[in-house]
């Protein structure tokens, strides 16, 4: 008896432990469950040297967006094609873990739209965090491998399924099915964005219809009657129902009632649809990006999604400075807004480099070499932001462009250009400086090579290069203002 005793006390004090332990642990609530206060918009700008990678914008309202981080890239592809496109944020049920999904695409590489869909890559690029600001390394993760004779996976979208407690993955891929090659909607199944399911068809419009571009959204409370809609660009802007993620979709209609198709129905020619409702009420929006006529995103917005009668388009919205193509928005919490902003919403402000010895002239960019020049036009060619060093620590910065965001100037071969952040960590060698007192001048800057310390910025022959510092005539040329 007192050995079972002995048991019985042990195994009570583990309960005890346990539930303690599970208290404390369960007493906090999840992130995602607190009220909602702003909005993240993911997207990426286009085609440009550094348009296609991770660019971010906030919101209070969930019409008027603001750049962040100044307008340049949060996160760099360093996989696959090193460029990505239509970026999704996903967050899971408990808000405590959050994934960055995209296209694995780079047309800016020289890469044309044909060889993308029909030899492209079959895998996405994800990124992973637990606070939404610091984030792992990308990774690619192979969704349509399984599909046969796959072009591409192009839009990935990703939603939680409640119904199976995993997330359901679906993309557009081009591929021959019964005679015809088009793209269609496949989904597979993840837990982790790590490994997947085998490919599974989802949406297929039948006939010669493709279907890159779709979104789904789930409505708290089924308002208009279902769990779950869908906008699917599909020549026109569909939107479906369902209650079941994998079930059965109804067509509700579409937005031709507003002038608004993916081109069989003409008038504003539109892709990309991007959904979100608006915190704290019953009103959803759906952004449409007018890519035909370059004009950006467009709200379309509903109290109702259960009749596309209810969609209407909306004139008080602004896009920020940059422009927006094909993304996804994350309602945020007031504790993940306040983090997002901490991290990238401040502004840096906009400087000119003054030259010392030559006080009329300042560095500027001219077909992305580097020099000094006076009565600089276009002004922007000659304004910059000294943003934390891209390596380094404190003390280090990295001088950005301000017309050409997500462009630094950096060192090769002791030469100096403008160029895009490729992600390595040469690059944020070349692109950091230790801010030190003038060489000529105490009361003003000289810069110094993070990965050559004998080394400084000067020009010569009013070109910017990066010398070692021996004469009085060295160090003048050395010597910079940073000014407004």
């Amino acid at each position: 008896m007192p050995r079972i005793l002995a048991r019985l006390s042990a195994v009570l004090a583990a309960a005890c432990l346990l539930f303690t332990s599970w208290s404390v642990t369960a007493a906090r609530p999840a992130a995602a469950l607190d009220p909602f206060a702003g909005y993240l918009m993911a997207h990426f700008t286009g085609e440009s040297a550094n348009g296609e990678q991770i660019y971010l914008a906030h919101s209070t309202d969930g019409l008027h967006w603001t750049d962040l981080n100044n307008g340049s890239p949060v996160l760099l592809s360093t996989v696959g094609t090193r460029g990505v496109r239509d970026p999704v944020l996903v967050r899971s049920p408990a808000g405590d873990r959050y994934w960055i999904i995209a296209t694995d695409l780079r047309i800016a590489s020289g890469t044309s739209w044909n060889d993308a869909a029909n030899r492209g890559s079959t895998s996405i690029v994800v990124w992973e965090s637990t606070d939404l600001v610091n984030w792992s390394a990308p990774w690619l993760l192979n969704v349509a491998g399984g599909v046969a004779g796959a072009g591409n996976a192009w839009a990935p979208e990703a939603i939680y399924n409640p119904a199976t407690g995993d997330y359901v993955v679906y993309w557009a891929t081009n591929s021959a099915r019964n005679g015809v090659t088009k793209h269609r909607i496949w989904y597979a199944r993840t837990s982790d964005f790590r490994t997947v399911g085998t490919p599974q068809l989802y949406i297929d419009r039948g006939s010669g219809q493709g279907i890159i571009d779709t979104q789904i959204i789930e409505v708290p409370n089924s308002v208009g009657g279902y769990r779950y809609y869908r906008a699917s660009a599909d020549g026109h802007i569909t939107i479906e129902a369902s209650n079941s993620i994998l079930g059965t979709w109804t067509t509700l209609g579409n937005l031709s009632h507003l002038g608004i198709s993916n081109g069989t129905g003409g008038g504003n020619v539109v892709e990309g649809p991007m959904w979100a409702q608006f915190n704290g009420r019953d009103e959803w929006v759906l952004w449409v990006d007018q890519y035909a006529t370059g004009r950006g995103y467009l709200p379309v917005t509903s109290p109702n999604l259960g009749s596309t009668g209810n969609f209407r388009t909306r004139s008080d919205y602004s896009m920020g400075g940059s422009r927006k193509r094909h993304g996804s928005i994350l309602n945020l919490t007031a504790a993940e807004q306040s983090r997002v902003l901490a991290r990238w919403g401040a502004t840096t402000p906009v400087n000119r480099i003054q030259s010392y010895n030559y006080p009329d002239r300042y560095v500027r960019h001219a077909d992305f070499d580097v020099r000094i020049d006076a009565n600089v036009s276009p002004a922007q060619d000659a304004q910059f932001r000294l943003v934390p060093g891209l390596t380094g620590g404190s003390g280090h910065v990295s001088i950005e462009s301000v017309n050409y965001p997500g462009h630094y100037l950096r060192h090769y071969a002791y030469d100096f250009e403008l160029a895009p952040d490729d992600g390595s960590a040469v690059f944020a060698a070349d692109a950091t400086f230790r801010r030190v007192a003038g060489l000529a001048d105490a009361g003003w800057s000289s810069f110094q090579s993070y990965n050559f310390p004998d080394r400084y910025v000067r020009h010569y022959g009013y070109q910017l290069r990066l010398d070692p510092i021996t004469d009085a005539q060295a160090r003048a040329d050395a010597t910079f203002r940073v000014t407004g």
